[in-house]
């Protein structure tokens, strides 16, 4: 039994089980004495791991899915925001209030550049 059985086998493993299983069912006077081990049990114990792991790989395949929509949503809202700002900026000038209420400066809160004064030059 292994340690912690909360994580996936690896698909090495699992290959190997099933070669196993296979070889498995192919001996003729297999009885095991615990009838949980009989090749029927165990082909329901394999049946079960298939059936929910197809049932795991559609359900993550319909998160992937609604996680792309998600993703394109929140673009479209985003790319909409912007526009929406170039289009305050376009509408009411670079210096109104309506720009500063959009969360963008106004011009006018731009500090101006100074130059700096010129080195004298040394001989």
């Amino acid at each position: 039994m292994a340690k912690n059985q909360s994580r996936s086998l690896p698909l090495k493993r699992l290959n190997s089980d099933k070669e196993t299983f296979d070889a498995l069912k192919a001996i003729g006077n297999y009885s095991p004495q615990k009838s949980e081990l009989s090749v029927a049990r165990i082909q329901a114990l394999h049946d079960n791991m298939v059936a929910l792991r197809t049932k795991a790989t559609q359900a993550e395949a319909q998160y992937n899915s609604a996680l792309d929509n998600a993703t394109e949503a929140e673009w479209a809202f985003h790319n909409a925001i912007l526009n929406s700002k170039d289009q305050v900026v376009a509408q009411f000038g670079k210096d109104s209030n309506e720009v500063q209420a959009v969360g963008l400066k106004k011009v006018s809160e731009y500090k101006t550049r100074r130059l700096k004064p010129a080195a004298a030059k040394t001989k």
